[in-house]
């Protein structure tokens, strides 16, 4: 991966969104990246924000990769302090911002 390329997929990172393999591998992040990030999220179903929706539809169980943990992986490839961004981070959403900023100063 290029430095492009990982600028442009970190650009797409909200810090709230749930990555399909199928869609990881057509953006082509590298498999290893994949086979890492990796996971199975199960859906909460006490508040809409914990709902897991595919197609527009909730489902209990998705296979797939954190935005937040790709883009932590992106910051660190192109040498973002994401150690420290991470405690200074109150939210998600807010991390995957302070990596966006730092990565493109």
């Amino acid at each position: 991966m290029d430095r492009l390329r990982a600028l442009i997929l970190l650009k797409e990172c909200t810090g709230d969104d749930l990555w399909s393999p199928e869609y990881c591998r057509q953006q082509r992040i590298p498999e290893v990246w994949i086979d890492e990030l990796c996971d199975c999220f199960e859906s909460g179903f006490d508040h809409d924000l914990q709902t897991i929706y595919v197609d527009g539809q909730p489902t209990n169980q998705y296979l797939g990769i954190r935005d937040v943990d790709l883009a932590l992986k992106l910051g660190h490839f192109l040498g973002v302090p994401v150690s420290r961004l991470k405690a200074q981070s109150l939210s998600r959403s807010g991390l995957v911002t302070a990596i966006q900023q730092a990565a493109e100063e």
